[in-house]
């Protein structure tokens, strides 16, 4: 990661957080983007109709369902980018060609892949209410998912830690204390 000059205004950069249902990239990005005082958008919110009635009903996406929505999705990040400002944004960005459509510039785009085995996200998957996207779709997620690879703008983060804490964990590992607004624990 390059160090962060507190010296100069930092160039804008926007935060994808990544992973497959359940993981807790609406909980983290959230804080985030409170704490950093960075725009947020839920990635979800930016699917197609169509796309929630299919996943409602218990069919996973395929490629072909995603790219519109992926599209919107770098269209997001591009308006902060052209704009100079910095974002969080979730998405769920399974596979490398999602996260190349993301990343579509070459810059400015980090994808925090929030890390957890099957058992602890089905569990939470089990637990939540209110959501669109049954437990059931969690098998296809995990078997589309292609974790990042060391030649991405990525890092990893365990979810088993609290959000807070996960939270934190990131603002230190990209060195982005100096441009939040906060120092909430």
């Amino acid at each position: 990661m390059n160090e962060v000059n507190t010296t100069t205004a930092p160039e804008p950069q926007v935060l994808v957080l990544m992973g497959v249902s359940g993981c807790g990239k609406t909980t983290v990005a959230a804080l985030l983007a409170g704490r950093l005082g960075w725009e947020y958008e839920e990635g979800d919110g930016l699917h197609p109709a169509e796309n929630v009635a299919k996943m409602h009903e218990g069919h996973p996406l395929n490629d072909e369902d995603r790219w519109p929505w992926l599209n919107k999705v770098a269209d997001w990040i591009d308006e902060q980018l052209d704009a100079s400002r910095s974002g969080v944004i979730t998405c769920s960005s399974l596979k490398r060609s999602y996260r190349d459509i993301l990343n579509r510039r070459g810059s400015g785009v980090t994808f925090v892949y929030l890390e957890g085995s099957y058992e602890e996200i089905a569990e939470r998957l089990a637990a939540r209410q209110g959501h669109f996207m049954p437990p059931a779709l969690l098998k296809s997620q995990f078997a589309d998912l292609e974790e990042p690879a060391a030649d991405e703008p990525s890092f990893t983060v365990g979810i088993g830690p609290a959000p807070q804490e996960i939270a934190r964990n990131i603002i230190d590992e990209l060195q982005l204390r100096n441009l939040h607004r906060t120092d909430k624990p």
